[in-house]
Formats: C-alpha cells, structure tokens, sequence
C-alpha cells in the first residue's frame, strides 16, 4: 500500500481499533456518526462551563444546590400505593361497594361494565417517631420512614406502561425526549470524568427501552450508560491489545488524529464532545472495575443491604454499587427492578407483590442507613418511584389483582434537601384521585432539579428551531417537601 497516496485517515485509524476492540461499541457509533453534520446547538441558560470542550465537565448550579447527586429507584410495572404507603380504612369498610367511573384501563372493556371497591392485601400499621402509616409489605422500608417525605398524592398522564414510564423518565409520554439523568448530566456535568455522568444498572431491558436512559437530541456524552448486574457490568471494558504500552501508543496516535481533524473544524463542539467520550472510556478500564468491586465492603455493610459476599447480581448489589457510584462523583445512577416481564403488573395476582417486595425492601432500606452512617444523606438524593399505582377497584370485589391506574399513586424522596417524616398530599377515602396537593410527574421533576440547584425553567436546549426542557411548559416546585 503507497502510504503516500493513501494516507491513513481518523475515520480508518478508530475502525481499526474497535476492531481490536480498543473502543466501546456504543461510544464508536457517537464519534463516527456525523463526523461531517452539524448538530443543532443549544445551551444551559444562566450556567457556566469552564471547558466547552468537555460537555460532562462541572458545571455551576444555576443557585446553591441541595444535592450533589441522585439515586433513582425505579419499581417497573406499576406499584399499588393502597397496598403500601397509602392507607385507606374506608376502602377496607367499603370492601365489595359497586362504583362508576370512565376509568381509561376499565373503558368498553368486556367484563368491566360493573366496578367494585376492593381492599387492601396488607395491612397498615404507624411506623418510627413520625407515626406514618406504612404497610407490611415493606417492613425495612417502613423502619426508615423517618427520613422519607412520601408523596401520596402523585399523578401522571397515562396509564400505559410505555407512556407512562416514558412520561416519568423524559417528561414526554408520547415522544422521544432526553432522560433526566442526560438532562441532569447535560446541566451539571460530573466531578469524576473517568466515568460516565449517568449510569444505569438495568437488569432487564425495561418499558420504552434504552429510551429510559437516552440523551435523545442532547450531546451523546450525557445519554446513560447501562450496567448489567453479573460477573461482566460493563461490556467490553477490559483491555484487548496484548499490553498497555501498545494501548497507550494507539490513544496517542488516534489523540493526534482526533486533534488535526478538529483543528479543521474548530466550530464543532458536537465533535469535542465525541472525542471527550473516547476519553471517558479509557478512564472507566480503571475507574469502573474498582467502583464496582465489593471485596473491601465489610460483612456488615454487605449485611445491611441483604448480600452474601461474592453476589454480584440482585437489588441489593444495584443499591450497593449504586453508593459507590455516588461517592466517586458519578451524578446521576438509575436502578431499574426487574423490566418489562415478571414485574410489579400485578393483573393477575397481587400476591406478586408479595413475591418482588422483599427482593428490594431490605436492599432499599440498607442504602438509606448506609448513606446516613456515611454522612451522605445531606448531598445525596434517593427517589423511589413507580410508573404509576394499581386501581383500588376490579369487576368483582375478590378479583385477586388489580389493573392500571395513573389517576393517583405514591412515590418519596430521601435525603438531601427533603423533609424528613413527612407526607404530603393525599388522594380521597378510597385512594382513587390525587385530591390535596397533587403533583403531576413534571412537579416531580422541577421538584428533583430545584433540589440539584437547577430551575427547570432555564434547563433548556435548543432542538428543531425551538427550546426544549425536561418539564414541557408545565411544571411548578413543590416547595412544601423542601426542608
């Protein structure tokens, strides 16, 4: 070959060396994907980046912020809040009432013409010095209700799986949109640039895929990168050329490739950004491994979460990892149970509940005493939610499950910034609307950015000739949770 006529080019160096693997598949396809388009540009409005060659790099709040990061729980399939945070004795008084409603998951549906109240499967008992009623189905949980603001009174616009994980994850329930974690790491970048921003430890693929965690039309740098519980987290993470010497040479050379051919387009941070994520991938050979190791935890940390030393799979290694995380800067970490089969849908049967709830129940309750022995309860902020409750009515009274319902459910928050043993909002006597206080899914999200030191309001990006942001035009925050 006459290397002079033929010069080795950057696009043909980074094929070359994916194919020894030297690159992650999914950052590859960012680098080599619109090496000659122009993506639409946009901007954090109020905020200052210190390297606009660096889209994760730390960024100011818009004001002083509550939390420095966020654990994200997310229960898929739809928890019934009137068999866990919600307690209502009238539904259990009204036990087998027929009632009326144009309910969308009960509408001209064959069977469903007639509706019956039906009663809690567990019982509700005050818990901790607060006295807030929780049910048996997640006893460990209930033991730290004291640090908990539990929101009784949520809504959401849509009672399809789909949708409605869509809506509580991208603020669109019909359409692609960037994840919160990409909106959060877009805003704020992170304080570790060896690992990703926003990471997610999905087991499962869940409702709406890899949209759950996308950055959509954001810079690629912020979409979420997932991990799978088990012996191999991160795919193609260990280091396939026969030394690290020869490693080193190849970065060199593809940095220099990278250089002159930004050099050419010195306009393009859409191509800065790309170059950083190749960055961030070298980093996470070393970074990553060691976050995600648990040899060093002690027995008694391991047995707070519910683990056997050696596991490397389960709800209780998701929310342990999920700590290690955050104490290495990462800025936003999603833990997704289950996916989109053998979750919390409990249609046929409400004894599934009883089946999944102790699967996250200790391990849930673990991270939050974990955190608060460790001090990082006051910057960390834990949010547990679902996609929406479960109806507390059926077409008999001793139907054993029970169908979708967006019209009220319960969700909470931990940690940083939120009051501590408090309820806010109510639905009515049978748990069927949010009534007092209610808070739709972009409350929830002007809520978790307020408390990150963002005003949902000026996190924006411009996108096909307008500005877009998490919570639409909606969205207000729900100051009365804040401590």
């Amino acid at each position: 070959m006459n290397h002079s006529r033929h010069p080795t080019t950057r696009r043909q160096f980074v094929q070359s060396a994916v194919a020894g693997s030297l690159l992650m598949p999914g950052l590859l396809s960012e680098l080599l994907a619109a090496d000659d388009a122009r993506s639409s540009t946009g901007g954090m409005s109020g905020t200052t980046n210190p390297d606009a060659t660096n889209p994760v790099a730390a960024k100011e709040p818009h004001f002083p912020a509550k939390a420095k990061s966020v654990i994200f729980l997310f229960m898929s399939g739809g928890v019934s809040h009137i068999d866990s945070f919600d307690p209502k004795p009238q539904l259990f008084a009204d036990h087998g009432k027929q009632v009326t409603f144009d309910h969308p998951e009960t509408r001209n549906r064959p069977g469903y013409e007639k509706l019956f109240l039906k009663r809690p499967d567990w019982k509700f008992s005050p818990r901790g010095q607060s006295g807030i009623e929780v049910s048996d189905l997640f006893p460990h949980i209930a033991g730290q209700v004291d640090d908990i603001t539990l929101i009784r009174s949520m809504h959401t616009s849509h009672s399809n799986h789909y949708n409605a994980t869509l809506g509580m994850h991208t603020g669109s329930f019909a359409f692609a949109r960037p994840s919160i974690g990409a909106w959060l790491s877009y805003g704020l970048g992170t304080s570790n640039q060896n690992l990703p921003s926003f990471l997610v430890l999905a087991p499962q693929m869940p409702y709406a895929g890899t949209q759950v965690w996308a950055s959509d039309f954001l810079p690629g740098a912020h979409q979420g990168t997932r991990v799978l519980p088990g012996p191999e987290p991160v795919a193609n993470l260990a280091r396939r050329v026969p030394t690290a010497k020869r490693q080193e040479l190849e970065l060199a050379a593809l940095a220099t490739l990278n250089e002159a051919h930004r050099a050419t387009r010195k306009d393009d941070l859409q191509l800065a950004a790309r170059i950083k994520s190749f960055e961030t991938a070298h980093g996470m050979q070393t970074e990553m491994p060691a976050a995600l190791d648990l040899a060093q935890e002690t027995d008694a940390t391991l047995a707070m979460y519910g683990l056997k030393r050696g596991v490397n799979d389960g709800f209780g290694w998701q929310c342990l990892a999920a700590r290690r995380l955050v104490e290495r800067g990462v800025r936003f970490v999603e833990l997704i149970h289950t996916g989109s089969s053998g979750n919390w849908d409990s249609h046929g049967n409400m004894a599934d509940h009883g089946r999944l709830a102790p699967q996250v129940d200790q391990p849930i309750a673990g991270l939050l005493q974990d955190l608060k022995q460790r001090g990082m309860l006051d910057d960390v902020l834990v949010v547990w939610t679902s996609e929406f409750g479960r109806t507390p009515f059926n077409n008999t009274a001793d139907a054993p499950g029970r169908e979708h319902h967006n019209w009220g459910f319960s969700s909470w928050l931990a940690g940083a910034g939120v009051k501590r043993g408090y309820v806010h909002g109510a639905t009515d006597e049978h748990g069927i609307r949010a009534v007092e206080k209610p808070v739709h899914v972009h409350d929830f999200h002007a809520t978790i950015l307020h408390l990150m030191g963002i005003d949902h309001e000026r996190l924006t990006y411009r996108h096909g000739g307008r500005d877009y942001r998490l919570t639409d035009v909606e969205g207000h925050v729900v100051r009365e949770m804040l401590a």
